[in-house]
């Protein structure tokens, strides 16, 4: 008995570390009592729409929207955003929109919005593919993220040492996990690089 809690403990121990476990536990806060956020959209030029700030703030995708065939099939997910801040609803769909958690902090004035990098480095990309995916769900790496408008206009830019990504259950974006913090971005260009790489 003494045996199964000491491994018990431990394994909770690792997973707390874990960035698999970081996602899945924000993703539960979201949808239990929110977060505390900052949710912007811009237009295709990359030029801000709107900037909404709040707690308790969620965001999942509206099937009501959903498409189905005669048989009652799903045929196409909803793209549309079914959005809460504070208890209060915002739909929205198309334009290109981040959410970050508080605590997350937009470099982009800090950092170049153009990267040129030569890496001769050799390595065996199969390889590196498996470790970097090991990497991604459990410890994370240091990256930095640049975020463009769907025309290539950069809107954002964050930096972490322990950065991972995910699928949500929403078509054309994606959720990430830096320094412990949730980023969601939705219908974005975006590029991630390894701080290493670029600070060469």
């Amino acid at each position: 008995m003494v045996f199964l809690c000491l491994i018990s403990v431990l394994s909770l121990a690792m997973l707390a570390g874990c960035q698999v476990f970081d996602f899945f536990t924000t993703q539960v806060e979201g949808n239990l009592k929110g977060l505390n956020v900052t949710m912007q959209t811009y237009d295709a030029d990359g030029q801000p729409i709107d900037t909404i700030k709040g707690v308790s703030g969620a965001i999942k995708r509206d099937s009501t929207f959903d498409r189905t065939n005669e048989k009652g099939e799903k045929t196409k997910e909803s793209s549309v955003l079914n959005i809460t801040i504070g208890g209060k609803q915002v739909l929205h769909v198309g334009s290109t929109l981040i959410m970050y958690e508080k605590g997350l902090q937009d470099v982009m004035n800090k950092l170049p919005q153009k990267v040129l990098v030569t890496n001769q480095d050799r390595s065996l990309p199969f390889v590196n593919r498996m470790v970097n995916q090991f990497h991604n769900y459990f410890d994370g790496r240091s990256k930095i993220v640049l975020i463009r408008s769907q025309l290539g206009k950069p809107i954002a830019t964050f930096a972490g040492n322990r950065v991972s990504y995910f699928a949500t259950d929403v078509p054309n974006s994606t959720g990430l996990i830096i320094d412990g913090k949730y980023l969601f971005i939705y219908r974005c260009d975006f590029t991630m690089y390894d701080t290493s790489l670029i600070e060469r």
